[in-house]
């Protein structure tokens, strides 16, 4: 993802997106981490931090309480420097009886220009629970759905 670099263009802004989608898909905090610089700021809802170890201990706590995690991310906008994504993911919540819920949110990510990983990533999202009780009725990741297969539309909301 890292040789992805600014100045983007539609392409690689798109592409840097989907390298993203795709790494925090593997849920593996370590590996997902790499994409970030040493110092990278980061504000994820509520919770504002800085640097990969503590990137790294925020994405372990969170995939432990997020089980059965899909995320899709879409290029929303861009600049020389600057990428603005729309996402929505799926998961069932273990702090709240495994009930299904959906993520949608925004992200603006600043990169560095020499080594092309992320200087500053700052997120807003809202859940909704899916189905009555949790029960992950409607959801769209499903197994054996390939995430960027699915029609997304305000019908679906």
């Amino acid at each position: 993802m890292a040789d992805i670099k600014p100045p983007f263009t539609k392409e690689t802004a798109h592409k840097k997106v989907k390298a993203a989608q795709n790494m925090w898909n593997t849920q593996d905090p370590s590996r997902v981490a790499l994409a970030y610089t040493p110092d990278c700021i980061w504000r994820n809802r509520t919770s504002f931090l800085s640097g990969t170890e503590k990137i790294i201990e925020f994405l372990t706590a969170k995939w432990g309480r997020e089980q059965n995690y899909r995320l899709r991310k879409e290029l929303f906008a861009f600049s020389d420097d600057r990428i603005a994504v729309q996402f929505w993911y799926e998961y069932q919540d273990v702090s709240d009886g495994m009930r299904w819920k959906r993520c949608y949110g925004l992200e603006d990510w600043t990169f560095d220009w020499e080594t092309g990983k992320m200087c500053k990533r700052m997120m807003s999202g809202n859940d909704l629970l899916l189905g009555p009780d949790g029960n992950g009725e409607g959801r769209w990741f499903v197994e054996g759905v390939d995430v960027n297969d699915v029609s997304i539309s305000g019908e679906h909301w």
